[in-house]
């Protein structure tokens, strides 16, 4: 793995986009966020430290949470390994953000990004390095502005990494955050990918700094649309019904959660994606033409926003 740039500092980067990305949260929520660094017990089978931000409570955000972590394991858990069977058992480190905020208001969507890198060091060659990540968006209500604004900018910050890059890694985020069990998407998408190395080491490492920058331009204009939106019970039992299909999709879908989970990561950061409050109801029938009907019908389908 020869390159310019050091995995130091990748390390470093990823530190100042969590400080950046805590700050704009802070800023718009009039709160602190509680910083909970952290280190793995020695004899624990992963070993290496980080920083969880989370803000819980707040006015405009009921749990924001902001981790970085960076550990260093024996052995690749199968989550890593299952389209590079190569690499099955080898010693790995990952460094990465990742990052979910959950607002109060149902009319503000809750947003998820991760990025990441991952270090694979196989007994008989090479260290082999690669990238991923992505943001997607979960609206309670739809809005088309929202939706396009959104993969508009997530199109601008890839567009200098080639013309192939958004509609490659639209597709594949349509494809991951659905639920199969439900046979319906999480939300209205964005982009993601993985293992990623084929523009060099640099410039992949170029292309995760975009799309990491991009978060805050992509998100905070659609919460400060939506922030001050009046709602009442309705609007709030439908979000923490949908919040449910959130939580499903983490549980039983996630790379990211499997991948913590078998490696044994700290379980208090894996889980701080799941939002405080949700609920689950049994073969529920929101009525035709309604605004709740409307976000299954017309968002929560396959389609092109920008």
């Amino acid at each position: 793995m020869s390159t310019a740039v050091s995995p130091e500092a990748v390390g470093e980067w990823l530190r100042g986009l969590q400080q950046r990305i805590v700050g704009a949260v802070e800023q718009a929520d009039g709160r602190t966020a509680v910083r909970d660094a952290w280190q793995k017990a020695p004899g624990e089978p992963l070993q290496g430290s980080g920083l969880t931000c989370i803000l819980e409570g707040g006015e405009l955000f009921e749990r924001a949470g902001c981790g970085f972590s960076q550990v260093r394991g024996p052995k690749l858990p199968p989550s890593a390994t299952q389209h590079r069977p190569e690499l099955s058992g080898a010693p790995f480190e990952a460094m990465g953000v990742s990052l979910v905020f959950h607002p109060r208001n149902p009319y503000v969507p809750t947003v998820h990004m991760n990025v990441r890198m991952l270090v694979a060091m196989p007994a008989n060659g090479e260290p082999v390095c690669w990238f991923g990540g992505g943001m997607d968006l979960t609206p309670y209500y739809a809005f088309e502005e929202d939706a396009r604004h959104f993969h508009q900018t997530c199109r601008d910050a890839l567009a200098p990494f080639g013309d192939d890059k958004y509609p490659r890694f639209k597709a594949w985020c349509d494809d991951y955050f659905f639920l199969k069990h439900r046979n319906e998407a999480r939300g209205v998408g964005g982009i993601f990918f993985d293992d990623f190395s084929e523009l060099g080491f640099e410039q992949s490492f170029a292309m995760l700094q975009a799309v990491g920058d991009g978060l805050l331009p992509a998100y905070m204009p659609i919460v400060e649309r939506r922030r001050n939106t009046p709602y009442g019970e309705r609007e709030r039992e439908f979000q923490l019904y949908r919040r449910g299909r959130y939580v499903e999709f983490n549980l039983v879908w996630d790379r990211g959660t499997h991948f913590g989970l078998q490696s044994g990561g700290r379980t208090e950061s894996i889980l701080m994606s799941m939002p405080p409050l949700a609920s689950w109801a049994y073969r529920r029938e929101d009525e035709p033409g309604s605004p709740e009907a409307a976000l299954t019908r017309d968002f929560l389908v396959r389609r092109e926003w920008v």
